[in-house]
Order: C-alpha cells, then structure tokens, then sequence
C-alpha cells in the first residue's frame, strides 16, 4: 500500500517540482561508484569524487519561513565545508512545498539520482510520509527539524539532529512554573498537524509531571488565522499561562490577538515559536513570551560565534535556530562521511551512528543508540524584540 501511495503521488508532484522547485546544478558524484571511496578518515581524509547530498525544504507554503531559513543554513555550511581540503560537496535542493505528496516526490527524485544522503524535509508531518522512501532505498536521512515522536523509529537509516518535543519541551514547562508560579492553565494546540500534536502531548504530560491543573485544552486548525473565540473562552477561565502547541503561522496571529483582547497572561509555546518572525510581526505583543529551544543564539562558543558572525555577513540579519540546524546537519553528513572516507550509502549510515561530541553551533552533538539528536537545550523568554535566556 505505501509504494502504491508513493507512485500514484509521485505523478502529481512531479508538475508541483516542474513549476516551483529549487535546486542547485547536479553535480557528478554518484554514491554507488568507486570514485566515492577514498582514503585516510577525519581531516586527513581523501575523496576523489563529489559527494551528492540532496535537501527537502519548505520553500513555498506554510512552513517556508522555517525552510527559507533552513537553505540559507545549509548554504553557509556548504561553502565551509567546501574550502575544506580531501572532500567536496553537491548540494541539491529542491521545494518540498509543505506537503507531504511533494515530498515524496522529491525523496523518489533523490534516491533515484543516487545521492548520498538526504537532509530535511522541515516538517514532522512531512518526514513520516517521505522518509520511507529513503528507507527502502537505504539512503541516509538527516533530519534538521523535525522533533516529533516516532521520527527515527522509521528505520535504521533515519538520523536526526534536531532535539525532540520530548527533550525540550519539559524544561521549558518546568522554568516556566517556576518562574511564574503557575498552578493553573489553558491548553490550545492545532490537532491536524503530527508536530504540533505531538508537541501537545509532551506538553500535558509535562504539566501533570509539574502539578499543574490544565482548566481547558482548545483545539484548532493548522490553517487557522483567528483566534478570538477560543481566546476569549481562555481568557473566561482566568488561567496563570496559556501553554499553545502550533506552527509560527499560527503563533503570530494568536499572540497578537491574545494581548488586542486584554490577555496579560504569559503565553507559553512550543518549537514551532522559534522564528524571529514571531517578533518583527507580534511586535510588542511578543514580549515575554516563554519558548524552549534546541540552540542558545548567545552562546559564545567558537562554532556558534563563527557560526553567527559568517551568517550576519553573508544574508544580512541574524540566523534562527532553523538556520543553526540546518548547518549542523550538513556538519553531520561530513562527519560521517569522514569517519569512514567514503560517501556510498552503508558508509554515510556507520558514520552517522558514529558521531560523538562533533562541535557544532548547538553545541556538542552526539547521536544515540535510537539515532536521536542529544546536546543541551535551553529556555529562551522575548525580551526588547529578541530571545534572551530565560535565567
């Protein structure tokens, strides 16, 4: 049943990736040939050919503020990783377009033309539909953003570096009651999307863990632009936080419209509030708003000042956290095909298992046992238009 979904979807895909995808040239690598085994490893290792790395991003609809970010992420990395002597890199990227039918296409695109490894797509809800695809072709997958449960669960070539709703998720409730002394809150998460819903499932669990009485959960549509009856229906319940699961799109609208109806309540949100969009929209309705995050933009490593400083230069404003994990992805991809020197499949897939305190702009990264992303998170609060930690 599920190549017969992919095949009858890969026909209407293939017009959506005629008309709007976005990729770089095709490069010459080709991950079944000889000329992708080299030698030596680490930085003394020695590949002849180009590596190919394909990348699903939401570039169009209703996640491309994420996907954008995320190009510009894997492009500052590429040209890094590229001055760098013994391995070169063809990126190509290509619209996924925020739905899961492209995306399946585009992984078909990929796997077809033999490249390496896989990065992306950015949604959760998109990555269950078109990672299979990559699994039954045994091509790597490196997920840059998508935290909900069950990701790597797909099979044994699916590998993240983006820290799950459950990782981070339950610091942010836990820094949350303490320091607002929450006892009582609303709930409302959009209950059509896999991220956002899993999101909203960590988040209860986390509020029950901390003694928390949840007065009501409301639920909406991903699509939703107006909230004021729910908020109002919130507001009627005189909760200490309203705790929200939903994609930036949403988070905007529902922000502004929470403090327009007099709402002086903190709002608490999940990862999809991670977007520099949240503030220049909402405006002062964003201040204090309390969200987790898988990357410190104050953080004053070596990687991450580099990190910022070449990503300020290069696009002219600041980087998010999308961009700061799409970058780690590809950092990800060459560590392992410099584990082992070689950029064939069943290498790119060992050395994947094999990355262990690699530097990266979140900080040290290791990959697990269960293929999931493990290095420090950190609670973030808006303060004067911008995410500060929360102390």
């Amino acid at each position: 049943m599920r190549k017969m979904f992919r095949n009858a979807a890969l026909l209407s895909a293939s017009v959506l990736l005629l008309a709007g995808c976005s990729a770089t040239p095709a490069g010459n690598g080709d991950a079944s040939s000889g000329s992708l085994k080299g030698s030596g490893s680490g930085d003394s290792c020695t590949i002849d050919g180009t590596v190919p790395v394909g990348a699903a991003l939401s570039l169009t609809g209703a996640a491309a503020s994420y996907g954008v970010s995320q190009q510009n992420g894997l492009k500052l990395a590429l040209k890094d990783l590229n001055a760098k002597k013994g391995v070169k890199y063809d990126l190509k990227i290509e619209d996924d377009g925020t739905d899961p039918k492209q995306a399946i296409g585009v992984f078909e695109k990929f796997v077809s033309d033999n490249v390496s490894a896989i990065i992306g797509p950015t949604l959760s809800n998109t990555a269950f539909q078109a990672q299979p695809v990559a699994q039954d072709g045994n091509v790597p997958v490196v997920a840059i953003s998508n935290t909900a449960a069950g990701i790597t669960a797909q099979g044994d070539h699916i590998f993240r570096v983006s820290l799950t709703e459950g990782q981070v998720i339950p610091q942010t409730i836990k820094a949350a009651v303490k320091k607002d002394d929450l006892k009582k809150v609303v709930v409302m998460y959009s209950n059509d999307d896999a991220f956002t819903e899993s999101g909203y499932k960590v988040m209860a669990d986390s509020l029950k863990k901390e003694g928390v009485d949840v007065l009501d959960t409301l639920k909406f549509s991903v699509k939703d632009t107006d909230f004021r009856s729910l908020l109002t229906a919130a507001k009627e319940k005189n909760p200490d936080a309203i705790v929200v699961s939903a994609l930036i799109e949403a988070a905007i609208p529902l922000v502004t419209q929470a403090r327009e109806l007099g709402i002086t309540a903190p709002i608490i949100g999940g990862n999809g509030f991670n977007n520099p969009q949240l503030m220049k929209d909402a405006g002062p309705a964003a201040e204090d708003v309390i969200v987790g995050a898988a990357w410190n933009s104050a953080s004053d490593s070596p990687e991450n000042t580099k990190f910022m400083k070449e990503y300020q230069d290069e696009y002219g404003s600041g980087p998010d956290q999308f961009a700061a994990q799409a970058y780690t992805g590809l950092l990800a991809v060459d560590y392992a095909v410099r584990a082992n020197c070689s950029g064939e499949h069943a290498d790119i897939q060992k050395g994947l298992t094999q990355v262990k305190g690699l530097t990266t702009p979140l900080g040290s990264l290791t990959i697990n046992k269960d293929r999931d992303a493990e290095h420090n998170a950190v609670v973030q609060i808006v303060k004067d238009g911008k995410f500060a930690v929360l102390n």
